[in-house]
């Protein structure tokens, strides 16, 4: 049998070209992206925003967010860009349990558990921009629920505090509100009626339930110059949305829209 000699690859004197070392240089570049995500958490931190702005793996809600915003703000009369910017960022569905996950984003409230509900995305949007918070301002929530609200207000000032007078609710808020970042929100167990002494004077109180009439010590801690919102009416039927500016002639009072909430409880039931 004749063997038959190969022919040399390359001609005598060439080197051969050395195929480029790609898993050493996908290896580099993970290293690389996570040092980046490193440093955007650490920039988060430092402006006292939620680390998983940058952290997280893509959101796969995030189409149906923006479509939200889209389709549910947007068409109505939600025009500020800062509140538009922070109802498509803040995840939504992971304020409400994993049963409702997938109706978070629908133009309806949701049961959050204790009777209570989280309001549907455009009241939420729709306070947000009312309440016109600002930078440095100090704000005080009556009504945690979910803590959903208060996540949002954190995106425009980080002095955020919240009253919740079911401690279930006050305790789960509170817990999810750290584990998502939302470190600045203080969350306390309690009764709204009476306010949060502790930070007032407050420029913004925001009352995330129904009620009869405006708590006076509300309206003690309200600096001067502060609004009061909150949905003013019957308990049982329909409120309406009532923005109250405290000014050295007197309160201001605007009534907005007509809104149903669930009724406040407490102390605010024995006046």
């Amino acid at each position: 049998m004749v063997r038959i000699q190969e022919p040399n690859r390359f001609p005598k004197g060439h080197k051969a070209i050395k195929k480029p070392r790609f898993k050493n240089q996908m290896r580099r570049t993970g290293q690389y992206l996570k040092t980046i995500s490193v440093l955007l958490c650490i920039v988060a931190a430092s402006l006292s925003l939620p680390c998983d702005i940058f952290c997280e793996s893509p959101d796969p809600h995030a189409g149906v967010r923006q479509q939200m915003v889209e389709r549910q703000l947007k068409v109505r009369d939600i025009s500020d860009p800062k509140v538009l910017e922070v109802m498509g960022t803040v995840k939504r569905h992971l304020f409400v349990s994993s049963k409702y996950a997938s109706q978070a984003y629908a133009d309806h409230p949701l049961p959050i558990g204790e009777g209570q509900t989280i309001s549907q995305p455009y009241i939420v949007a729709l306070m947000t921009q009312i309440l016109d918070v600002q930078p440095g301002e100090k704000v005080l929530e009556i009504g945690t629920g979910s803590g959903y609200q208060a996540a949002v207000l954190s995106y425009f000032t980080d002095q955020v505090c919240s009253i919740e007078i079911r401690k279930g609710l006050a305790e789960q808020a509170t817990e999810r509100l750290k584990a998502l970042g939302y470190k600045s929100v203080r969350v306390k167990h309690g009764d709204g009626y009476f306010g949060w002494p502790e930070y007032a004077p407050y420029d913004a109180i925001i009352v995330t339930a129904a009620a009869n009439h405006v708590a006076p010590p509300l309206l003690d801690q309200l600096k001067m110059g502060g609004r009061l919102l909150i949905p003013l009416g019957s308990t049982t039927y329909y409120q309406t949305l009532t923005k109250i500016t405290k000014t050295p002639k007197g309160n201001e009072v605007d009534h907005l829209l007509g809104v149903v909430f669930v009724p406040m409880v407490g102390e605010i039931l024995g006046q």
